[in-house]
């Protein structure tokens, strides 16, 4: 404000101007934002998300990572809010404490939504080619996962 005034800036202006622009990039990213959220939710509901971490379990275990955590590891590169669901469902049954809890808690720290925040920011900016952002993005998410359950071995 300080600096607004001894530039003679409308404040008022620039803050109304700020706001339009926001509800504009709001407006370009809600449909990539509701693909991704009905696409997460028929994967639920349709039980493939179930399937696939059947299916996921033992090769989550030979890597070292408790099979239980298989749904999060699914889930995470999709929707933040899923996730947390899914770190508070294993909490609750296993407990903070216990070695999946803290792996559990230790990847959601470690993970992006990668998805997420490739249809928000990229949708933003108007980018339709993301070439190799979502290999890179996505081995990131699997080195996180890798060294979450590591750190956690490790440390307790």
């Amino acid at each position: 404000l300080l600096a607004a005034g001894w530039k003679r800036l409308d404040v008022l202006e620039g803050f109304a101007r700020g706001a339009r622009q926001g509800m504009e990039v709001a407006v370009r990213v809600l449909p990539n934002l509701a693909g991704m959220l009905c696409a997460i939710a028929l994967m639920r509901e349709s039980g493939l998300l179930g399937l696939l971490c059947h299916i996921c379990a033992p090769v989550l275990t030979r890597l070292g990572l408790p099979a239980e955590v298989a749904p999060l590891v699914l889930v995470r590169p999709l929707s933040g809010s899923a996730s947390l669901g899914m770190l508070e469902t294993l909490l609750e049954r296993f407990g903070p404490d216990s070695a999946v809890g803290r792996t559990a808690a230790v990847m959601l720290g470690c993970t992006e939504t990668t998805f997420y925040t490739i249809a928000v920011y990229f949708g933003a900016a108007g980018v339709r080619r993301i070439r190799y952002t979502v290999p890179a993005a996505l081995t990131a998410d699997f080195v996180g996962f890798l060294a979450a359950a590591w750190c956690v071995r490790l440390f307790f």
